[in-house]
């Protein structure tokens, strides 16, 4: 019976494929077959045994039931694993699987293979969120809503310089990522604590063989374990991801409040529901998924770090961690990717609304712009602000249009004519570089496609 949620409710066939038992059985046979590979090349044992090693490591061969079966004996993984390859090798090449390797060699460079299958798929749904994003930014750039800080009304913006910073943000996690790769994805087999002792002399050709077969990078020194500041850096980045796609999410439910309803996710109305008891309700569910599933990524930094320091050269307390937040980690940070892109893809706009919200303090809003053209027309800054200041206090107080307050006063008559305050308050002409800002951004997002 299911338990988890990964197994029947969240997460994406492919990322699921990567973190599965059976792939994460074969990734462990690839890196025994690369050690056999290895050895055979270098004539630590007979390169015909090491063709038989290699083309039996396969989980068409070695199935992951037998493997657990064996394991139900042995109460060790790796060790049920190579008396499972081992059984079905011809003659004696089953007496050679392992030689000079210890289990964590074998667990932390199929942990790389691993990681970087699940990069690709990453990478992969960023630049399909990141192109979604821009073409927002592209079509959206001259539309004009009001931006707000500390949850109130403060300058006209557009929302093409919302999706333009969600954009580049992504961009710089895609760079995160190219960084993390050239420390995460590192091969190991250096035997016991790192000194490749049980190889003799030529151990340290071995691990660097491995790695070659594997195509990964031989990490220069280790003990019983690759470290896993390596693995935390990871998990940082995919806790940042989850936060960048977080605060996306988070935004546009905020912007679909009913109050507000400038933006929201698409609602089926003939087959969705929002409630089950107030037929009325249209929740954005989508984005409350993304926003809560971030929460748990990020949960899993502090584990993360903590298995770094280890007793000694190694002790096992970030083993039974690690089974759990590496694949949970990468399956729900995949999901979220994939979830965002889903309600980019299907995100409606309320222009009405929009423009309703943009005039809502009866200009108020303009009272930055007011300022500054009384500054430029002789009027002292600080003056300015002041006179300003007492302006929109008294529009405020008597809901009335900053504009006619403005226009009553017979001390700002020598700075300002009727038509160039109609003309200071219009919202739609107080976007300084806001266009610019986001083609700039447009432009220089081509080097990634």
């Amino acid at each position: 019976m299911a338990i988890h949620p990964i197994e029947f409710r969240y997460g994406t066939p492919e990322m699921k494929q990567i973190w599965e038992s059976e792939n994460k059985l074969q990734k462990m046979l690839d890196v025994e077959s690369a050690l056999a590979q290895a050895e055979g090349y270098l004539g630590i044992i007979p390169e015909g045994v090491a063709n038989e090693i290699k083309k039996k490591a396969n989980i068409d061969y070695v199935t992951l039931a037998r493997v657990n079966e064996i394991e139900k004996e042995t109460n060790h993984d790796i060790v049920s694993i190579v008396k499972a390859l081992a059984e079905q090798c011809e003659g004696d090449a089953g007496e050679y699987i392992h030689f000079g390797a210890t289990s964590n060699d074998i667990v932390d460079t199929s942990q790389s293979l691993l990681f970087k299958d699940t990069i690709q798929v990453l990478q992969g749904k960023m630049v399909t969120l990141t192109r979604l994003i821009l073409d927002l930014a592209d079509e959206h750039k001259e539309t004009v809503c009001i931006g707000r800080t500390h949850g109130q009304h403060a300058l006209p913006t557009t929302y093409g310089m919302k999706f333009a910073l969600w954009a580049e943000e992504i961009h710089r996690h895609m760079d995160r990522l190219y960084e993390v790769e050239k420390r995460l994805f590192k091969g190991m087999m250096t035997g016991a604590v790192g000194t490749t002792a049980a190889l003799g002399e030529q151990g340290f050709e071995v691990h660097n063989k491995v790695s070659e077969i594997l195509s990964l990078e031989p990490v220069s020194i280790s003990n019983q374990v690759l470290q896993r500041d390596n693995h935390a850096e990871f998990m940082m980045v995919m806790a940042n991801i989850a936060t960048s796609l977080d605060k996306i999410a988070l935004e546009i439910r905020n912007l679909q409040r009913t109050e507000i309803m400038e933006i929201g996710e698409k609602f089926d109305p003939e087959r969705q529901v929002g409630s089950s008891t107030m037929p009325h309700k249209m929740n954005p569910i989508t984005a409350e998924r993304i926003c809560g599933i971030a929460r748990v990524v990020r949960s899993y930094v502090m584990a993360a770090l903590e298995n770094n320091p280890l007793w000694h050269e190694r002790d096992l307390t970030n083993s039974s961690c690690e089974r759990i937040i590496f694949p949970e980690a990468c399956i729900l940070t995949d999901y979220l990717l994939s979830l965002t892109v889903k309600l980019l893809k299907n995100l409606i706009f309320y222009p009405e609304n929009i423009e309703k919200n943009l005039n809502l303090t009866r200009g108020l809003i303009m009272a930055e712009r007011l300022m500054a053209e009384l500054t430029r027309k002789g009027m002292g800054r600080q003056t300015a602000y002041a006179v300003v200041r007492e302006c929109a206090i008294k529009a405020n107080a008597d809901q009335e249009l900053l504009s006619d307050i403005v226009l009553s006063r017979n001390d700002l008559k020598d700075y300002l004519t009727v038509e160039e305050i109609e003309e200071i308050m219009n919202p739609h002409t107080y976007l300084g570089s806001a266009i610019l800002i986001v083609e700039n951004v447009l432009e220089n997002s081509k080097h990634w496609f």
